[in-house]
């Protein structure tokens, strides 16, 4: 009834139907965005491809600042451009051995580009200089490709993350996954109420981040049922 009453409120402001859902659509991203999470941002990717851009023009004129190409190895992994990444990364380890970003950031870029012996070498030497890089995120990445061959290494990843970061609904839901390809079936849901539980205490601030996990998590929980 209030999509209806939204629709008719903006037909009646532009007069036009085809304007009024494209509003209509609109506003449901923004308030999706704001309060759920779970759509792309449809900004952030034009602002990277504007820094990358930016990045190269500044390198092309100071091509040895380590910290630049640390960036632009970094943005160019976001986009997916793991090669390229590799080539910008690669070479600087001499200049980043005691960075634990740069280490995990080369490891993706390994893992990614058919090296994934190489990547998991350098992700735990990411691990080995500070565990708790990146809110833990390079114990998912370890986890995920242990998944393959093994699930109780990948588990033994993820239970490192939820020790040293309680409050990762992200890792009590990947936890519950592997234990559901294991048979697990009352151990992952356990691990989906758990991050239910966890996102539950959290404060507001960190609920934006953790709640597509938490919504995933109880769509698992429920569907086990």
């Amino acid at each position: 009834m209030s999509k209806l009453l939204g629709f008719g409120l903006l037909y009646w402001l532009f007069g036009n139907p085809f304007i009024a859902i494209i509003a209509l659509l609109i506003i449901a991203y923004m308030l999706e965005r704001r309060y759920v999470g779970l759509s792309p941002s449809f900004i952030r990717p034009i602002k990277r491809m504007q820094r990358i851009g930016k990045l190269k023009q500044e390198l092309s004129a100071n091509p040895h600042n380590v910290s630049l190409k640390h960036e632009l190895g970094r943005l160019l992994l976001e986009r997916k451009r793991y090669r390229e990444a590799r080539e910008v990364l690669e070479p600087i380890q001499d200049r980043m051995e005691h960075s634990a970003e740069y280490w995990d950031d080369l490891g993706t870029s390994y893992v990614h580009t058919d090296d994934e012996e190489k990547g998991i070498q350098a992700i735990l030497q990411a691990l080995d200089i500070n565990p708790r890089v990146k809110y833990g995120q390079p114990y998912l990445r370890l986890a995920a490709l242990y998944a393959r061959t093994d699930k109780d290494k990948a588990l033994e990843a993820l239970q490192e993350l939820h020790i040293l970061h309680s409050s990762s609904c992200e890792a009590y839901y990947r936890m519950g996954l592997l234990y559901e390809e294991m048979g697990r079936k009352d151990e992952a849901k356990r691990s989906w109420n758990e991050a239910i539980s966890i996102y539950r205490a959290l404060p507001k601030y960190m609920r934006r981040k953790e709640r597509a996990w938490m919504l995933r998590s109880r769509y698992k929980a429920m569907s086990s049922s």
